[in-house]
């Protein structure tokens, strides 16, 4: 387990509550690579989730109620968050976990969270990813297309 422990990172902005400067892949993969178990590491695994155009229901359901969205608002509750970082690092083979997640009023192609897991192998490293963004998605976040 990192022993820096898990981390989620909030920004907040002017009177909307929008981080206006998401965090650098580059530096946190720096950061990665320095922790105590990067040599446990043979992969790492980005998510990058954005606000889209197509509303959830046509992509997810295909129903096509015939609008597009124009923003969003989210928010997160940050213990749920760690809670699924926790449950994450009890996965096999997961060494590294990084978490950010935007919030407030958020437009078009503005980045709502960044995700970085670092394990052993690709099938465990991209579970892990796949089982904490889910977890995230449906226990942590409020979201609602405008």
């Amino acid at each position: 387990m990192n022993t820096v422990g898990p981390v989620v990172l909030r920004f907040k902005g002017g009177d909307n509550m929008t981080a206006k400067i998401p965090p650098s892949m580059d530096k946190w993969m720096e950061e990665a690579k320095k922790d105590p178990k990067a040599a446990e590491v043979g992969m790492y695994l980005f998510h990058n989730g954005v606000v889209r155009q197509t509303p959830r229901d046509l992509v997810r359901e295909g129903i096509d109620k015939g609008t597009s969205v124009k923003g969003m608002e989210f928010s997160y509750d940050n213990e749920k968050v760690q809670i699924a970082i926790e449950d994450a690092y009890k996965l096999p083979g997961i060494y590294y976990i990084k978490v950010w997640l935007n919030e407030g009023r958020l437009s078009l192609g503005d980045d709502i969270m960044y995700v970085l897991v670092g394990g052993d192998i690709r099938p465990n490293v991209i579970n892990a990813l796949q089982s904490l963004v889910e977890q995230i998605k449906t226990q942590c976040v409020l979201e609602r297309e405008i």
